[in-house]
């Protein structure tokens, strides 16, 4: 269906005022399909307008009591004539359950045959379930009836209470806009608790019951320290009622902020050992989608090109608020080492946006922008705002904003405003040239007589003068650090620190938002004194700069990899742990550099620290899992597997077990056997996805065309499913064997826009690149496809993206191979 335009939905907005939703949902007609029956009232200054509904069978509308031609359903919009000013609409449909983690996503679990369902209304996905006047600034409250089996349990955005025996309704809500509306509904384990009046529960599969007994407790004391402080920032209290917590299956995104009943993806309900970082990561997640209670949900966007403002809001309020008031105190180190990366990268793409764009672009083109730029940039740049602010008039201007435009909609230009009123000065200038312009500079240190240079460089293509505000930080030889305070407010500003200090590292405390250069001489005393430098953001810092550098083809990679190969040794953050070896393997190994020999140097390194690393610590298990992943040592890894030979603190749980089967498919040290006879060990819905991902990487002609026959034609695959073949599927040591399947990428890729939609064809489109194929023919026919505008814009924006990744590379091998 064409996709919403800024123009059209300005247009609805202005002759549209939704007063009420009443849903009726029948989840017990069979497994392809549910009932849903909608009524709208609502308030018309026009004579016509339309409705939003994607039905498998649109069976009735009527239209203050006057029947609806339900033929003139095009594209997924009924349009509706002969408004008054008051209207009743009442729509009748058949809706199709989805497997693609949006709309009403159903998905049986492996482990028991059970099958879960649960709404995703996010951006266009709500006329998959009933219908809608759907876009952000129509807001109204929802009454939610469901019919369900007997032994289900239905939460939702309202209070759920079981009027008989499967049947529910769900309290009216504050007015929502449509792609906040949830139900979570089946036969799902849940746990409540309460805090300061408010009610609590987290859910997940039967499956994962013990595993959420276990972790129940650590989401319960996070999410009610959260509202503590929450409540401490904000002058409005919680105001959506209950606080339900869903851990769903197969959910695309990382969580979803749905008020009063939040979906998170079910990894985080962990069944088996994981690290100190991932924990922290949980509870992250956790903050930020609290945050949205008050900034998103509360008060929402009126177009999608300020949906950067709730998620930047969120992702700073995250790692602020989870390490002022939760035991998780290392979030800076992972916003440093992996959420800036993720943005820094995206701000390098051709594809790079203003993080306040213009309300130019439709819905969907504007879900292209929801990227690293609209998390990790925005969330960098609102921490430099309130340390620049100062926390009153930051606070006062938000607390504001949320009491002007309650159960609202509002803009950027609105914020800003409250922001002026509570005191701050020259906001707009600031705004331009940090939100509203593209890029980032570029800070480079160099030594003089007596001190220290810093030059400020802008981007050539974005020229604009951005002050950086940061702290520039020089160490001896021992690792002993003298900091200084920056204000980079010109292209040169000279710092008063001493030349001769071994290492010079501007922004060390990672406060801005810039590409970090290195001098030359402290790259040549990095591989010493890096492993004494404690600070773990400051060799995020460091880590970073290296990273940009080489891939600006400035820095040599086989630099790059020493100094990965000089800080796993000594590392002691497991966030830190796990950066390099991504880094390593997205990357180094057959991208930048060939896969051997520094493949098997790197696996010599992990498998040293092994045997010095602490026993049962979280850098243990991270140093364990990056051994498995590049150990050629098969016979080794299936010594792990039968129980021998694995280190001490080391337990072989099931994720950790099919980590290995992985590495010795991809080794081809095992065959569809063995792989089903790990997935009879671990039945579940998680085995599948593990066996999938095995499958897809065993170094045989029948079993890439096997999975690529899934990835690009199986309309009917689960989305983990999808994402795991495609993830199994190129490898750089399989190189020859899956040569063939690059200009079949290219070929095929376009066509499976026919078979899913939203979130899961971009994904696809991303994951499926062929990314080790480092060559200019993938350039030249990434091109083509760009070119071609009948193509899906998800799947051009992730060609783009990985098509500049793959030139990157390019040039770096040119420059130093």
């Amino acid at each position: 269906m064409p996709s919403l335009t800024v123009d059209g939905a300005r247009t609805r907005a202005a002759a549209l005022s939704v007063q009420s939703y009443d849903v009726d949902l029948d989840l017990t007609q069979g497994e392809r399909t549910f009932g849903s029956r909608t009524t709208i009232r609502f308030a018309a200054t026009a004579p016509s307008s339309w409705v939003d509904v994607k039905p498998d069978e649109l069976s009735s509308v009527t239209l203050n009591g006057t029947a609806v031609d339900v033929a003139g359903l095009n594209d997924g919009r009924l349009e509706l004539t002969g408004l008054q000013p008051e209207n009743e609409l009442v729509v009748v449909a058949t809706m199709p359950y989805s497997h693609d983690g949006e709309g009403l996503h159903r998905a049986v679990d492996a482990a028991d045959g059970l099958a879960y369902t649960y709404a995703m209304s996010f951006l266009d996905a709500g006329p998959r379930i009933f219908a809608c006047f759907d876009q952000p600034d129509l807001k109204a409250p929802y009454r939610f009836k469901v019919t369900a089996p007997e032994d289900w349990l239905v939460l939702g955005n309202g209070a759920a209470t079981q009027v008989s025996p499967g049947r529910w309704e769900l309290a009216e809500t504050k007015p929502l806009s449509t792609y906040f509306v949830t139900i979570v509904a089946g036969p799902y384990h849940q746990l409540t608790d309460s805090h300061d009046g408010i009610a609590l529960s987290v859910v997940s599969r039967q499956s994962l019951k013990d595993a959420l007994d276990r972790e129940a407790a650590d989401i319960f004391e996070v999410t009610k320290q959260s509202f503590d402080e929450y409540h401490r920032m904000f002058t409005h209290r919680y105001p959506f009622g209950e606080y339900h917590q869903a851990f769903v299956p197969e959910f695309n995104a990382g969580a979803m902020e749905n008020p009063g009943c939040v979906t998170f993806r079910d990894q985080m309900v962990f069944r088996s050992a994981v690290t100190d970082g991932e924990r922290s990561q949980r509870a992250r997640t956790i903050v930020h989608e609290m945050a949205h209670q008050w900034f998103g949900d509360t008060v929402t966007m009126q177009w999608w090109n300020d949906l950067w403002l709730n998620e930047s809001f969120a992702e700073y309020m995250a790692h602020r608020v989870s390490t002022s008031a939760t035991r998780y105190t290392d979030n800076w180190i992972d916003f440093a080492y992996m959420r800036k990366w993720w943005g820094l990268q995206a701000d390098q793409r051709s594809s790079t946006h203003p993080v306040a764009a213009d309300a130019v672009k439709d819905a969907l083109a504007s879900l292209d922008d929801f990227d690293g730029i609209s998390y990790a940039k925005g969330a960098a740049v609102l921490k430099q705002l309130a340390a620049y602010l100062g926390d009153d008039v930051f606070l006062a201007g938000v607390n504001a904003h949320i009491a002007a435009n309650e159960f609202g909609n509002a803009t950027f230009a609105d914020l800003l405003a409250k922001w002026t009123e509570a005191g701050a000065v020259g906001l707009d200038d600031w705004a331009q040239a940090w939100l509203r312009t593209p890029g980032l500079d570029t800070i480079s240190a160099t030594r003089t007589a007596t001190g220290i240079k810093l030059r400020r460089t802008a981007p050539a293509a974005y020229p604009v003068a951005r002050p950086h505000k940061l702290t520039v930080a020089g160490y001896d030889a021992d690792g002993r650090a003298t900091t200084v305070g920056v204000l980079v407010d010109a292209d040169e500003v000279d710092v008063e620190l001493d030349p001769s200090l071994a290492v010079v590292i501007p922004d060390a405390g990672d406060d801005s938002w810039a590409k970090i250069r290195l001098d030359a001489e402290s790259l040549a005393n990095l591989a010493a004194v890096l492993p004494r430098i404690e600070d773990g953001v400051t060799r995020a810092v460091v880590l970073n700069s290296v990273r940009d550098a080489v891939a600006d083809a400035e820095l040599d990679p086989k630099v790059g990899f020493d100094v990965v190969l000089g800080m796993l040794p000594s590392e002691q953050s497991d966030i830190g742990v796990s950066t390099l070896l991504n880094w390593a393997s997205t990357h180094l190994l057959g991208v930048y550099l060939p896969y051997e020999p520094y493949r098997g140097q790197l696996a010599s390194v992990l498998g040293a620290r092994l045997e010095t690393v602490e026993p049962e610590s979280s850098v243990q298990l991270s140093v364990a899992r990056g051994f498995a992943r590049f150990s050629d040592d098969a016979e080794r890894l299936q010594g792990w597997l039968a129980g021998s030979g694995v280190p001490a603190g080391v337990t072989m749980d099931a994720d950790l077990r099919w980590l290995v089967t992985l590495q010795l498919a991809r080794l081809g040290a095992v065959a569809d056997a063995d792989i089903d006879a790990e997935l009879a060990r671990d039945s579940s819905s998680e085995g599948v996805v593990h066996a999938t991902r095995c499958r897809a990487a065993l170094p045989t002609a029948a079993a890439k065309e096997r999975a690529w026959t899934r990835i690009m034609t199986d309309a009917d695959l689960p989305n983990y499913e999808l994402y795991a073949a495609c993830e199994g599927f190129w490898h750089p040591a399989q190189e020859s064997l899956t040569a063939a399947y690059v200009d079949r990428y290219f070929a095929e890729i376009a066509g499976t826009e026919k078979l899913r939609s939203g979130w899961v064809v971009a994904t696809c489109a991303r994951l499926a690149f062929p990314r080790y194929a480092i060559e200019q023919r993938v350039v030249d026919r990434a091109a083509g496809l760009l070119a071609d505008e009948s193509v899906a814009a998800g799947i051009r924006r992730s060609i783009g993206d990985s098509s500049d990744d793959v030139a990157r590379a390019l040039a770096v091998r040119s420059a130093y191979l």
